[in-house]
């Protein structure tokens, strides 16, 4: 007997609903990867969408990766902090302005996401629910105020969570966190050889996660090579929906 196509596609979105409904994580969960974070979106067509994000954590600012993403009319969605805005307004009016980009939340102190102080790449996390939420909302605020727009995606500094920060983060406070399915550029150490090996593995609906504030990196040149190829073999880059 054959399925219709609107059947199979009904069926897919139900799996997935299902499979995260029913997930639970344990207490003492502390990763990058879990349910309620979101590393790649389900494509219920034949296009191959990829998803460019570009984390800025401290206040300085890789102008040529810009650069490449717009001589190539590539959109990406920026995930900055407040301290990355606050060292950077030009920049930042510039990109908010600019229709290839969307603005997103990367905390006020670029702190991992915990409710207990848990620590990532030594760097300690929220130690609340309180510091938690004021270390996400502070920054929405701004961002909100600055454009107009309040931010719906949220990513924690270094993309750590423990499950009563994921707890609070979509059910409370109702933020989609965005994860990834592909690090580029593991913290800005690969080489350029190494970001476009590594880019070349994502399959369409990845979340790809890079840098905008390190200069000194070879990913600008790591992405001059990778992003085109992408796009040859039929890949389009959008914004998170």
């Amino acid at each position: 007997m054959m399925i219709s196509n609107n059947k199979l596609i009904l069926s897919g979105v139900l799996l997935f609903i299902v499979m995260f409904a029913d997930a639970q994580l344990p207490h003492d969960f502390w990763g990058r990867h879990a349910p309620g974070i979101t590393d790649s979106i389900p494509i219920y067509s034949d296009e191959k969408i990829l998803y460019l994000t570009l984390d800025a954590c401290d206040r300085r600012f890789d102008r040529s990766v810009i650069s490449l993403l717009r001589k190539n009319n590539i959109s990406a969605t920026l995930f900055l902090t407040a301290r990355w805005i606050d060292a950077n307004p030009v920049a930042f009016k510039d990109l908010a302005a600019d229709n290839l980009f969307k603005i997103a939340n990367h905390g006020t102190r670029h702190k991992p996401a915990s409710i207990s102080g848990m620590s990532a790449y030594n760097i300690k996390g929220t130690t609340s629910r309180e510091e938690l939420i004021a270390e996400i909302n502070d920054t929405a605020n701004k961002i909100e105020a600055l454009t107009g727009v309040c931010p719906d995606w949220y990513r924690s500094g270094t993309a750590w969570y423990d499950a009563g920060a994921i707890e609070i983060i979509t059910n409370e406070l109702g933020l989609k966190i965005a994860g990834f399915a592909k690090d580029l550029d593991a913290g800005a150490s690969f080489s350029a050889k190494q970001i476009y090996r590594t880019a070349l593995t994502a399959r369409p609906g990845d979340i790809l996660l890079t840098h905008m504030n390190r200069p000194e990196s070879e990913i600008t040149a790591g992405l001059a090579h990778a992003l085109p190829e992408l796009i040859r073999r039929g890949f389009v880059f959008k914004q998170l929906p």
